[in-house]
């Protein structure tokens, strides 16, 4: 089996029937599907599935999904899915999919937006909507092997009710093995004891590089105005560009 940990791709990806396990609803507009593969190699946190839906008239449609979960087990991704309402693929997947169904995908796929414990940190993670996913990936992976390692998570969401892992980050980020979890709503006010009530500024930023040793590597995903955001508030804020990476969708 190809390990994909040590930095190489297979030469050509092919298309796998994979097996719907699970289907886990995360918020009311986004679900996790847990899928087994009979092809199954090892995938570095960041990287992503191709999805291809067929019609019966022989019409395809395909888009591409993160993985949620780390590399650490074995025949098994998470691609967690929010519903477009005039997608092609994410309303199928929401609405007709069921346990023991099976649909086509491929990978894994990705490169330079990607993570594991040996590159080291301190690590900061900025996410946008569903842009935690992959950036959920590398905290799942961190949580097995790397937990000496600082990291600190921004998630940026509309409200609370929009949070995606919303239990889990929770019980993550009051671990104690060295990860913070910041919130910030733009919608709602934060009703938590921590974190903001705004877009993400280079102000925020600052407030939250002074919690922890220099950022030695920055990971920012979501939509592709959010991301320009971010990205030139860590700049603003001291952030080397050599150690920022970033991915964008919509």
């Amino acid at each position: 089996m190809p390990n994909l940990l040590s930095g190489r791709q297979p030469d050509r990806l092919t298309w796998q029937a994979a097996t719907v396990e699970s289907i886990t609803v995360e918020t009311y507009r986004v679900k996790t599907l847990r899928l087994r593969l009979p092809n199954w190699v090892q995938f570095r946190p960041g990287m992503h599935y191709d999805v291809r839906l067929t019609a019966p008239d022989g019409y395809q449609a395909q888009r591409s999904y993160s993985i949620a979960n780390g590399p650490e087990t074995p025949g098994i991704i998470d691609l967690t899915v929010e519903k477009i309402g005039d997608g092609e693929v994410s309303p199928y997947l929401h609405d007709e999919l069921i346990v023991g169904d099976r649909i086509e995908v491929r990978g894994p796929i990705g490169g330079a937006f990607t993570w594991t414990g040996s590159m080291g940190g301190p690590l900061l993670l900025v996410g946008g909507g569903s842009g935690i996913v992959p950036l959920m990936s590398m905290l799942r992976h961190r949580d097995k092997v790397a937990r000496h390692i600082p990291a600190l998570l921004l998630y940026s969401s509309r409200t609370q009710r929009d949070v995606i892992y919303c239990d889990e980050l929770d019980a993550l980020g009051e671990s104690g093995n060295g990860l913070q979890v910041v919130h910030t709503f733009t919608r709602s006010v934060n009703d938590k004891n921590y974190g903001f009530a705004r877009r993400i500024d280079v102000a925020m930023i600052r407030k939250l590089l002074d919690r922890q040793d220099p950022v030695q590597r920055a990971f920012v995903c979501g939509p592709q105005g959010f991301v320009e955001t971010a990205t030139n508030a860590m700049l603003d804020a001291g952030i080397s560009s050599s150690g920022i990476r970033t991915e964008r969708f919509g």
